[in-house]
């Protein structure tokens, strides 16, 4: 049953560009030590004169009792490349 519902999911463009904008920046992150599961993850679009991103934000769960260490990968809608990384102090 999940399956076809992946499918069925994956069919749409638009949600198949946030799934691989996701994918392709989890494994950025993973590559700067962070541990996903200490992190809320909000993603937001973004339009430049050249290009639609995808703005994907990881900061702290404990965002009230930390400062810092915020990452932001901009991903291409396009092509799911990444354009570029901000990581906070």
């Amino acid at each position: 049953m999940a399956e076809l519902v992946t499918e069925e999911i994956l069919k749409d463009p638009f949600v198949a560009s946030v799934a691989l904008s996701l994918s392709v920046a989890n494994e950025k992150a993973q590559e700067y030590g962070m541990d996903l599961t200490k992190y809320l993850i909000s993603i937001t679009q973004e339009t430049t004169a050249e290009k639609v991103l995808w703005r994907i934000h990881y900061g702290p769960k404990d965002y009230i009792h930390r400062r810092g260490g915020d990452l932001v990968i901009y991903v291409s809608q396009e092509d799911g490349m990444i354009q570029k990384v901000l990581r906070g102090q």
